[in-house]
């Protein structure tokens, strides 16, 4: 009887240390040399690279602000494939960023085009999407989205602009109003002078009153749904589907299968 417990007792204390080990060893772990010396925010993020890109190992390249603002891939997969379900051709990302988004959309659509002011975040995009295997579908554009919108012709616009950084989180209702560069609803009729498809990726905090009433800017009012995005039990941000879009049910090509 007594052997039996301090068999117990021993099984018990290894589990206790196996356990504090790999908790020790989360702490410990490193980021690569080459992204040392960032702020404490970004290493958080670095923690979460691979539910950023999933191919993070093999060479995807972020700036600082990309850490805090490419869309997660499982998130960036759902949207291409509703894109692919409504048969979109020509998908234009307006703020395409370290390009998290226009890599997905490139992998369903015959055709994206990505524009964004910043010519670094461009030439880390277009590394991002050779990794991918798909920088031969994305033109890529570097600059800025409301001088180019008269000329741009597409299917679909997905809208995902800046958020003004991870203190949005701080607020308990977040207004279309602060969104950057304009306001959303300067943005939104910029879009959808282009295209009614639209989708916008906006905060987890949004005011949704203020996102229903962006498709009441059109005649007649636009198809809207609503959908939260959650990855691994927390929610990320809200997209919002207008036009045909909105109605339209996800794809599933054989290519994302891979």
């Amino acid at each position: 009887m007594r052997r039996s417990k301090k068999k117990r007792r021993i099984f018990k204390n290894n589990k206790l240390r196996i356990i504090k080990a790999k908790k020790r060893a989360l702490k410990e772990e490193k980021l690569p040399e080459e992204e040392e010396g960032v702020n404490p925010l970004v290493k958080k993020y670095w923690r979460q690279r691979y539910d950023l890109f999933r191919r993070y190992d093999e060479g995807i390249r972020l700036d600082e602000e990309g850490w805090f603002s490419v869309t997660p891939e499982e998130i960036a997969v759902r949207h291409a494939l509703r894109c692919a379900g409504s048969g979109a051709g020509v998908v234009i990302d307006c703020f395409a960023g370290v390009g998290g988004n226009a890599i997905q959309f490139a992998r369903v659509c015959n055709h994206v085009i990505a524009i964004d002011i910043d010519p670094k975040k461009i030439v880390l995009a277009m590394n991002n999407a050779k990794i991918y295997g798909v920088q031969d579908r994305i033109d890529f554009i570097v600059g800025d989205f409301f001088q180019l919108a008269p000329s741009l012709k597409g299917d679909v616009v997905f809208l995902s602009p800046p958020w003004g950084g991870p203190s949005y989180k701080t607020i308990k209702k977040f207004s279309l109003d602060l969104l950057k560069p304009k306001d959303g609803h300067s943005l939104f009729q910029v879009a959808q002078a282009i295209t009614p498809n639209i989708i916008m990726f906006l905060p987890r905090n949004v005011d949704l009153l203020e996102v229903d009433q962006l498709s009441w800017l059109s005649s007649p009012p636009l198809d809207i749904e609503i959908e939260g995005n959650v990855v691994r039990g927390n929610l990320k941000g809200i997209t919002v589907y207008f036009g045909d879009i909105a109605i339209t049910q996800p794809c599933f090509p054989q290519i994302l299968s891979s």
